[in-house]
């Protein structure tokens, strides 16, 4: 494997025009993004360009696109907030040490092969949190579409909704719905030619350039040139685990955005793409953004389908899209100081309403209360209260209720059979061996894996074990055995020894074995109760019991004697 995952060089002219038309589509996203997050326009460029650059060269989606998202911009606002509110001095420098510690956390990923694991969330998290960020994007933006300073958070915004709407820019709100109009009734087929985020920015800005040049119009205002400058790693003792716990939360939402847009990608090029590898690159592309002053980043579906459909198959394409917003960055300073606020909130609005998933919004209530539940509750958490939360306590939730769900699917695999007349899965010799035991057999049926969650309904059982004189314990249909269930079992087995109940242990083998053997349950009984056969067990026990009754004796379980090593023989070895 090359140090550059998939750059060949066969299709330059592809490549080129890719990487050129997610340039052009990333400006105006870069630049709006820099002015959400409270740090600056800049900062969004350098984000594109760092992120864009370095996670292209070393990750491991050839044609993935990578730079500033909307959910990354939203938890990096909260970052910035935070950070400055309580050091003016030192905030922004300790802010982008965040940023350069979720690209830390994110090699780290990569380097402990957790790729496959990190989409490993449910749908119904990952769908509320989404949402969550789309209306937190929204809100956000209500001030600067109405010619207003943009508030700290989603409460103040909602809060100085009547002094915004009292008090209107008429200006800036006539350019804001313009750009509204210009994004979302642009024709699609035009896009490849002219994206329309980078239309309304152009036409709007002239026109109030031409139009309103004495408003009173919030602007961008001149963004520095030239390259950035280096921001080094800035620790405080008191900060300290506020910077992890962010590192981790960027670190982790820039992962999974990554390896989701990755699988899109996958889809539209019939690739595969290098999950660890892509971690590691998006991590590298964040350490670098945060080292010069950029945005966190990570992989872009929108810019990728651009840049795929556009011709960009290689890393080339990514490189190239990276070098050119470097290019404008260097010369093109002055031009964007004329920008207006207003027209960066349409843009803005619109990445918010793509952010949303409407399509389960519509459906989660169909699909499960439950599943419909949480994801609101996510939702909820991520707007009005904190990210960080929003996500632990939905994936909490979602564990509690898939083990629920495994749990009484497990336990329903726990079966105890006496009567014979209503099990489909027992042949017709071991019903007839079952009856004619006249109720003396309990045969205690496990199928399925069985983990913590069958536990429960093992030990239920035990108190029915003394009801019987033999008890047969099959493990046949059992793949998978769990630590808490194979003690429920140890204690059945003990249960029954202590009430002299003869007990037969029947088709535990593989792993099923090995656990039994490593927890010593095995050697609670004899090898001659050890059979893999349901059948022969059957008819020891039938044989055991027949031979009481013509000795004329009541059943007295065999003596079992002194507890035998498992290296003993055993019969029906399989």
């Amino acid at each position: 494997m090359g140090l550059i995952n998939g750059l060949k060089f066969h299709n330059l002219r592809g490549d080129f025009f890719g990487g050129l038309t997610t340039a052009i589509v990333a400006l105006p996203l870069a630049l709006a993004f820099g002015v959400s997050s409270g740090a600056g326009a800049i900062t969004g460029l350098y984000g594109a360009i760092f992120v864009g650059l370095f996670a292209a060269l070393f990750g491991g989606t050839p044609s993935q696109i990578s730079g500033p998202t909307g959910p990354m911009t939203v938890v990096m606002a909260s970052v910035f907030t935070a950070m400055t509110a309580t050091n003016q001095e030192n905030g922004p420098a300790i802010a982008f040490t965040v940023v350069m510690v979720g690209g830390l956390f994110q090699i780290l990923f990569g380097v402990l092969r957790l790729g496959k694991y990190i989409t490993l969330m449910p749908y119904t998290v990952i769908s509320g949190f989404m949402s969550g960020i789309g209306a937190i994007i929204i809100i956000l933006q209500i001030g600067p579409l109405l010619g207003k300073e943009g508030a700290g958070s989603v409460v103040e915004s909602l809060l100085s909704l009547p002094e915004f709407l009292t008090n209107v820019n008429v200006s800036a709100l006539g350019l804001g719905i313009l750009t509204l109009l210009i994004v979302f009734l642009w024709p699609r087929k035009l896009n490849s030619y002219i994206p329309s985020p980078l239309l309304a920015l152009i036409v709007c800005t002239l026109i109030s350039v031409y139009l309103f040049p004495h408003s009173e119009l919030i602007r961008i205002g001149e963004i520095p040139t030239g390259l950035p400058e280096l921001h080094l790693p800035v620790f405080q003792l008191n900060k300290i685990k506020e910077i992890l716990v962010y590192g981790l939360m960027l670190a982790t939402l820039g992962s999974i955005d990554s390896l989701l847009t990755s699988l899109v990608a996958d889809n539209i090029t019939r690739t595969q793409h290098d999950s660890d590898r892509e971690l590691i690159g998006q991590g590298i592309g964040n350490m670098i953004a945060g080292l010069f002053g950029g945005l966190p980043g990570a992989g872009a579906t929108m810019r990728t389908v651009v840049n795929v459909n556009a011709g960009g198959k290689t890393p080339l394409s990514g490189i190239i899209h990276g070098v050119i917003l470097l290019i404008i960055v260097l010369g093109a300073g002055n031009l964007t100081a004329q920008i207006p606020n207003a027209v960066l909130a349409g843009i803005l609005i619109k990445v918010g309403i793509d952010i949303i998933d409407w399509s389960f919004l519509k459906r989660a209530h169909r699909l499960s209360m439950k599943a419909a539940a949480l994801m609101y509750a996510v939702l909820f958490l991520t707007v009005f209260w904190d990210l960080i939360i929003a996500v632990a306590v939905g994936v909490f939730v979602a564990n509690l209720l898939t083990v629920k769900s495994l749990s009484d699917l497990q336990m329903d695999k726990v079966k105890a059979i006496t009567d014979p007349s209503d099990e489909t899965q027992l042949s017709h010799e071991e019903k007839q061996l079952l009856k004619s035991a006249g109720g003396r057999i309990l045969l205690f049926r496990l199928g399925g894996p069985m983990s913590f969650g069958a536990a429960k309904a093992i030990s239920q059982q035990m108190t029915i074990v003394q009801n019987f004189d033999i008890l047969i314990l099959d493990l046949s249909d059992v793949p998978l055995l769990g630590v808490t269930a194979s003690l429920a079992i140890e204690n059945m087995v003990k249960e029954a020894c202590e009430k002299r109940r003869e007990v037969f242990l029947v088709g535990a083998s593989g792993k099923i074995k090995a656990r039994l053997r490593r927890l010593q349950i095995l050697n609670l009984l004899p090898p001659h109760n050890r059979i893999n056969n349901r059948l022969k067990a059957l008819e020891q026990a039938i044989t055991l019991i027949n031979d009481k009754v013509v000795k004329g004796n009541a059943m007295e379980p065999v003596s079992h004697g002194e507890v035998v090593d498992d290296t003993s023989v055993e019969t029906n070895r399989d």
